[in-house]
């Protein structure tokens, strides 16, 4: 039988601490490592988890929130997904876009069931228009994130009634 690994694909395989862990060993889709779709990044090992998501925006700029900060969260497929984070002071995150429960074909995980419930989303990305459009209604699209800070909730339910007044209910 004719082996086409290089010799580093060789080197790794002969690691006792990485036997079956390598992508494209013949055997298949790999279990763990990671996943993505237009809109999302993911840990494809159903028991892996992450310990921060990224949420990525169109001008370059990135935030991070560790999932043990993540609290409650809301979905309405007609508004967006409201995700709560609470450290130093509590985080809103509103994402807003379409199909976000859909999940992803060959691989069943979606943004909010199998993805941060499970805390398997590693980055979530506003896409550009021309990458919407080409998605279509294949699966989830990100238009837009916004990330606000607050110190009370009263400014917290201030900027709710502004952006999102659905989730006030």
């Amino acid at each position: 039988m004719l082996d086409n690994a290089t010799p580093h694909q060789n080197r790794l395989r002969g690691n006792p601490h990485l036997a079956g862990k390598l992508a494209g060993n013949g055997t298949g889709p790999p279990e763990g490592g990671e996943g993505a779709c237009p809109a999302f990044g993911y840990l494809r090992g159903l028991h892996e988890r992450a310990s921060a998501v990224e949420f990525r925006m169109k001008g370059g700029n990135s935030v991070w929130f560790p999932y043990n900060w993540l609290g409650t969260w809301k979905f309405d497929p007609s508004a967006g997904l409201l995700l709560k984070f609470s450290g130093d002071l509590v985080y809103l995150v509103f994402i807003r876009g379409s199909n976000l429960d859909k999940p992803i074909e060959d691989s069943g995980i979606d943004l909010i069931r199998a993805g941060f419930q499970r805390h398997r989303v590693l980055w979530v990305r506003e896409m550009a228009e021309d990458d919407i459009r080409q998605q279509g209604d294949s699966g989830p699209t990100i238009d837009s994130i916004q990330v606000a800070e607050f110190e009370s909730h009263d400014a917290l339910k201030e900027w709710l009634g502004k952006t999102a007044a659905s989730f006030l209910q």
